[in-house]
């Protein structure tokens, strides 16, 4: 899988092994809204009802605000740039389908991440049968892990590589709660919206994956060989 949108933020928060029960915690707790949440949440309802009145600018709209995001949370679910952007389309072809049946349980915004989740999940289902079915012409072909995309050059590269790789031993269910909040930004609330699960199953996840992460990335310990 190609992690390309990792925080740097978040890169240089692991914790050393004296503060990392304390970090941890602090995981758990969510951030104050934005300065300019309402106005989000302003546009966000005059978005879903341009939406639902079948303007198409509304959709133009809502690919200029939220497509670069949607694609670059594709990439990083799907491993490919071509999956991304087809994931993407699909999800605006669904989103227009189904506009009727949004009734503003979420943002819409949020509800249009949802569809997109799912269409990825749908495509990683869909090229893993596919893997099944070419795994004996191809054994090793099976385990090979996507070439991760090219991304912008950070403070601490080798720190990155490290990261993108323990990213690729969590499970799926952990990396994709991870994505979700440290990467692309939503709150538990919208993650368990989009993932179908509670808040207190998003923040556990979380708190999961960054304990398994740290665990992979911390420095091994001095060997005690030497002490008495």
């Amino acid at each position: 899988m190609g992690i390309m949108g990792l925080a740097l933020a978040w890169e240089t928060r692991i914790p050393a092994v004296a503060q990392r029960e304390r970090r941890v915690e602090e995981a758990f707790r969510e951030q104050d809204p934005a300065p300019g949440a309402a106005a989000d949440r302003t546009e966000d309802t005059a978005l879903a009802a341009a939406c639902l009145s079948g303007d198409l600018r509304a959709y133009e709209r809502l690919y200029s605000l939220h497509g670069a995001r949607m694609k670059n949370l594709a990439r990083n679910i799907l491993g490919s740039a071509t999956d991304a952007e087809d994931a993407v389309q699909e999800t605006f072809l669904k989103v227009q389908r189904s506009i009727a049946s949004f009734r503003g349980q979420s943002s819409f915004v949020t509800w249009t991440f949802r569809i997109l989740v799912n269409t990825c999940y749908d495509a990683r289902r869909s090229r893993l049968r596919k893997k099944e079915v070419t795994a004996e012409d191809d054994p090793q072909r099976e385990n090979a892990a996507p070439r991760p995309e090219p991304r912008a050059a950070v403070a601490h590269p080798t720190l990155r590589l490290a990261l993108e790789r323990a990213l690729t031993k969590l499970t799926r269910h952990q990396r994709d709660v991870f994505l979700l909040y440290e990467v692309e930004g939503f709150r538990h609330a919208e993650i368990s919206s989009m993932l179908e699960i509670s808040e207190a199953a998003s923040k556990n996840t979380l708190f999961q994956a960054k304990k398994n992460l740290r665990q992979m990335l911390e420095p091994p310990r001095a060997s005690g060989a030497g002490a008495r």
